[in-house]
């Protein structure tokens, strides 16, 4: 029986992100949790010349236990200009940036009401651009226990604990635009743009193979 990896769907997501997905070829989105505070599911981390920096999407739901799929995007924060002359600072001479910046800047700017269709449309992107296109679908209802065949990994990759307290990314260092010392685990597009083609089979490198 083929397995479905259940997981959580984050903004950019991470390497180690990629390195799970790249062990499935099915894919199911929990569309039913209750948002969580202070994770990657709206922020993400880019390399700029002053060091790391943490983009985060605005929300207008803030208070209570609001679903994911019901959580809206604040616009009355100018957020989509920030975050773009952020990446455009940050990546405007990288190697690859010019082949993914048109496509990247029209998911940014559609102006999705909600955060889980905006992180879908870039997950669809960022999975394009590694080249693993796995069968995606969407939980119908919230399971505490998954139905038989579900890998559960919901709420496993967490922004408050270092990776290197998990094993599933093993950093094989890229070049970087900035700094002399390689930054890991960073949003797929510093790999993307760095590295472009090659993002794929560099992910890979990095899974762990125990």
């Amino acid at each position: 029986m083929r397995k479905t990896l259940l997981i959580d769907l984050h903004y950019l997501p991470c390497l180690e992100y990629f390195t799970l997905l790249q062990q499935y070829d099915r894919i199911q989105l929990e569309k039913h949790e209750h948002y969580v505070k202070q994770s990657y599911r709206n922020r993400c981390y880019i390399h700029t010349a002053q060091g790391v920096e943490m983009l985060v999407i605005p929300l207008t739901d803030k208070h209570g236990k609001v679903t994911i799929k019901d959580v809206r995007i604040d616009y009355s924060i100018k957020w989509q200009n920030n975050h773009w002359r952020t990446l455009e600072s940050a990546y405007g001479k990288a190697p690859y940036y010019e082949h993914y910046a048109d496509e990247l800047n029209k998911i940014i700017y559609t102006g999705h009401k909600f955060l889980f269709d905006l992180n879908k449309e870039l997950l669809s992107f960022c999975l394009k651009c590694i080249r693993h296109q796995p069968m995606i679908t969407e939980s119908e209802a919230f399971k505490k226990i998954p139905d038989p065949g579900l890998i559960d990994l919901r709420s496993t990759i967490l922004a408050k604990i270092p990776f290197s307290n998990r094993t599933y990314y093993q950093p094989k260092p890229y070049y970087q635009v900035f700094g002399n010392q390689f930054v890991a685990n960073l949003s797929l597009l510093d790999l993307l743009f760095c590295e472009g083609p090659r993002a794929g089979s560099l992910l890979l490198a990095s899974q762990n193979k125990d």
